[in-house]
C-alpha cells in the first residue's frame, strides 16, 4: 500500500515541477527504498500512514520532493555520461 501512496506523491512532483521522464518498474522500486531509507521509514510499523502523514506535512513534504528531484537529476546525469562512454572504443 505504502507504494501505491508513493507512486501518487511520484506522479505529483513529476507533475507540478513539469518533469518528463519514464522510468522503469526497477527506478521507481530504487527511489521508493531510497526514500523509505532516507526519511527512516524503512522497516517501520505503518510505513503506509507514515509516507502520507509526512507528505501531509509542509516540512517534510519540500524535502521529499527535492530528495526525488536531486534523485532525477543524478539519473540523468548518469545515463547521459554512461551513454557517451558507450561510444567510446
Amino acid at each position: 500500500m505504502s507504494k501505491t501512496i508513493f507512486m501518487l506523491i511520484l506522479n505529483e512532483v513529476l507533475s507540478k515541477n513539469r518533469i518528463k521522464i519514464k522510468l522503469s518498474e526497477f527506478e521507481k522500486d530504487q527511489v521508493y527504498r531510497e526514500v523509505l531509507n532516507y526519511f527512516g521509514l524503512a522497516g517501520g510499523l505503518n510505513t503506509c500512514e507514515s509516507l502520507e502523514r509526512a507528505w501531509q506535512d509542509p516540512y517534510n513534504r519540500g524535502r521529499i520532493e527535492d530528495f526525488i528531484i536531486t534523485w532525477l537529476k543524478r539519473k540523468m546525469r548518469k545515463s547521459i555520461s554512461e551513454g557517451h562512454r558507450a561510444g567510446i572504443i
